[in-house]
């Protein structure tokens, strides 16, 4: 079974910046593609940013310039800088991990991290 660990999260004014990671454990097998989801309240859950093991990277068109994924193999971990953070970024961020082979292949989410940007 793979679990997913965010941290980082926070409250931080507009303007200013805030790193979130989470761990996966368990057996992570190649390809895969582990990424950042946030949702707001009333909203839905939407893609922020995500990058496969082979590190090609996606970007929502609202976040790029001012966020960056990345990520560490040997550790199985994510990461979200965010700067430049606003108002509208205030959200719950979840990780997600992908798995597209392997016996525990299949689609995996964090519990999330709370990221509150004050104006």
């Amino acid at each position: 079974q793979v679990q997913l660990v965010e941290s980082g999260g926070g409250l931080v004014q507009a303007g200013g910046s805030l790193r979130i990671s989470c761990v996966a454990s368990g057996h992570i097998f190649s390809p895969n593609t582990m990424g950042w989801y946030r949702q707001a309240p009333g909203k839905q859950r939407e893609l922020v940013a995500d990058i496969t093991s082979g590190d090609w990277i996606n970007y929502a068109d609202s976040v790029k310039g001012r966020f960056t994924i990345s990520r560490d193999n040997a550790k199985n971990t994510v990461y979200l800088q965010m700067n430049s953070l606003k108002p509208e970024d205030t959200a719950v961020y979840y990780c997600r991990i992908l798995i597209r082979t392997g016996w525990n292949s299949g689609d995996y989410w964090g519990q999330g991290t709370q990221v509150t940007v004050s104006s």
